[in-house]
């Protein structure tokens, strides 16, 4: 039951979070909004910072476990077909998820108050990204399927369009159906651009 009080805390933060940002989250609404009254809120945290890094905690791990990251790599794909197989699981993944929507959203409003928040942005909007498809790629390159050329510079070129296409669905889900046709086609592109010719 505590744990169970413990993450309804933590998931109507992270709503509340993603929609008013830390200083437009007042802790007293939060626990109204569950039911519960301030001093319940106190069992479980010492203070609204420690909902914030508990929440931030929770998300890393929980986004690292289903997406991957760089201690976490996916496999190198075997085909062509199955890296755009695999970037497209990530994309349904990162624009459907329900909490790593809310968490893109408050780490792109709290990244220029809190400094873990820039730094986690910068980590999962841009180098965690480059450093997981360098890996892909390197492995991709000797496994014959895609032309040597420079990973890391051809992760960044891969990743860059596909992460402004993701923040793109955040700020305008109308338009995600779109987005997500237009990054396959991309994928499939970038194969055309970048594999071993026989």
């Amino acid at each position: 039951m505590a744990k169970d009080t413990r993450d309804r805390i933590l998931m109507a933060a992270l709503e509340m979070f993603s929609q008013n940002g830390y200083a437009g989250t007042n802790i007293r609404e939060l626990t109204a909004s569950l039911g519960l009254v301030k001093s319940s809120m106190y069992k479980h945290f010492k203070s609204k910072e420690d909902i914030w890094n508990t929440l931030l905690d929770e998300m890393i791990a929980y986004y690292n476990r289903r997406f991957g990251s760089a201690e976490n790599l996916p496999p190198v794909p075997d085909s062509l077909d199955e890296l755009v197989e695999m970037t497209m699981r990530m994309v349904d993944f990162t624009v459907h998820d329900e909490r790593i929507v809310m968490t893109r959203k408050l780490l792109s409003i709290e990244q220029y108050r809190d400094e873990r928040a820039r730094s986690l942005a910068t980590k999962h909007f841009l180098t965690g990204l480059t450093e997981m498809f360098t890996h892909i790629f390197e492995g991709m390159m000797d496994k014959g399927l895609l032309r040597r050329d420079d990973p890391e510079m051809l992760a960044f070129a891969y990743t860059a369009p596909i992460s402004a296409l993701i923040h793109l669905c955040t700020r305008e889900p109308e338009k995600t159906a779109d987005a997500i046709l237009q990054i396959k086609a991309f994928s499939e592109h970038f194969i055309q651009v970048y594999r071993q010719d026989d």
